[in-house]
């Protein structure tokens, strides 16, 4: 049974017309060539024009953003090549072309071309900020990839000279526009790394025409730069020319001249800058020097240091109380020895056998034996006798008599 068809409203129609236009990778980033007509700059910044060639027209819109970077202002009859996106405006169901960007048709393959390797570039992560090297603040010598005969060069030599005569210029005169521009110029930029030839690069030209500066659009060139291991200055043309060259170095100068600017500091303004540190540095040493007078001075005029003797009362005293202590002590521990001695000598003294010969008692030697028995005694034996007040020599007369047991 076939299924009914499904009803939609007008605004779910033009939705669903619009999802789809804006899906299609095709319609999301294209470029179109064609004529202007009935161009119309909205009071709120917008523009709206018609879009037109021999056999067809769309309608087209650049939004305020978009248009506010273009160099020029459209005109009707101007044949341009507008990159954008194609949608439907919802409430009138009506698709058209939405411009991101605009150039005058007649650049438009030059622009194409420009514009794709740009964004190709972009995509490998050549114009990263992180990757952009430190311009050196002193370099010897400056690199510089111009033309030998143009008027740029002489203006980035003057500069240099009055800006930094210290600095060493050297160049390597290549060919600025043409057929094998671009080659020469990546050359002489890889000839500067290999020879390590200089601390800073400038590689640029004095303004001209796209056509003039489109060397410095080319690939050859891009990657040249990007491979350098020497910081590179882009200054190619005027202010408002922009190169692929510009986004791949790691500084963008508006002109050659203020490329020799950026790549050397001002002599004199660093003169004056060393001086002013100078100054500093000594005004810092006076108030440093200052500070320490005043800190030495405060010391000194402390009482501590002006009558030391009063810091050394409390330890004078301190010591006496302890050589006091101390005194107090050993007497005490002497009397305390004195007493125990006494009590020790009057011990000893009880038990000594002169005490014992005091009372009336003796010791009897025979030559050097003691004898401590009547028995032992035989007639003839000399005795020596021991008193307490000197010895006596006796000899035995008669055999002693032992007492009964």
């Amino acid at each position: 049974m076939p299924q009914a068809p499904r009803v939609l409203s007008v605004a779910q129609l033009n939705t669903y017309v619009k999802l789809l236009l804006e899906e299609d990778d095709n319609l999301c980033n294209l470029f179109v060539t064609g004529e202007i007509s009935n161009f119309k700059d909205h009071f709120s910044g917008h523009w709206y024009f018609t879009l037109k060639d021999a056999a067809a027209s769309i309608s087209a819109v650049m939004f305020k953003n978009a248009n506010a970077r273009l160099p020029f202002l459209p005109q009707n009859g101007m044949r341009v090549l507008v990159r954008g996106r194609v949608s439907v405006y919802d409430r009138d169901g009506k698709y058209q072309l939405y411009a991101e960007d605009m150039q005058p048709d007649g650049l438009g393959a030059r622009y194409l071309a420009y514009e794709q390797l740009k964004e190709r570039l972009a995509a490998e992560g050549l114009f990263a900020p992180e990757r952009k090297q430190v311009i050196p603040m002193l370099p010897a010598r400056v690199g510089i990839v111009t033309s030998g005969a143009g008027a740029a060069l002489r203006d980035v030599l003057q500069i240099l000279a009055r800006r930094f005569p210290a600095a060493q210029p050297v160049l390597c005169p290549v060919q600025v526009q043409g057929a094998g521009a671009a080659q020469q110029i990546a050359a002489a930029v890889a000839l500067f790394n290999e020879r390590k030839a200089a601390d800073v690069l400038i590689v640029g030209r004095g303004g001209g025409s796209l056509e003039d500066l489109w060397a410095f659009n080319e690939e050859v060139v891009a990657r040249a730069v990007a491979a350098s291991v020497i910081p590179v200055i882009s200054a190619v043309g005027h202010e408002t020319d922009t190169t692929i060259c510009d986004f791949v170095a790691d500084l963008r100068a508006p002109t050659p001249s203020a490329a020799a600017e950026l790549a050397v500091p001002d002599a004199r303004e660093l003169a004056e800058y060393i001086q002013a540190l100078r100054q500093r540095m000594l005004q810092a040493l006076r108030r440093g020097l200052k500070q320490r007078e005043e800190a030495l001075e405060a010391l000194r005029t402390r009482a501590v240091f002006r009558q030391p003797a009063r810091l050394m009362q409390p330890a004078h005293l301190r010591l006496d109380a302890t050589e006091q202590r101390i005194r107090s002590g050993a007497q005490d521990y002497l009397r305390e020895r004195r007493g125990a001695l006494a009590r020790l000598c009057g011990q000893m003294e009880a038990l000594s056998p002169l005490a014992v010969l005091a009372r009336g008692y003796a010791i009897v030697r025979r030559g050097n034996a003691l004898l401590y028995s009547v028995r032992a005694l035989r007639p003839g034996d000399p005795l020596e006798l021991r008193f307490f007040d000197g010895t006596a020599q006796v000899r035995v007369e008669r055999e002693g008599e032992a007492n009964a047991d």
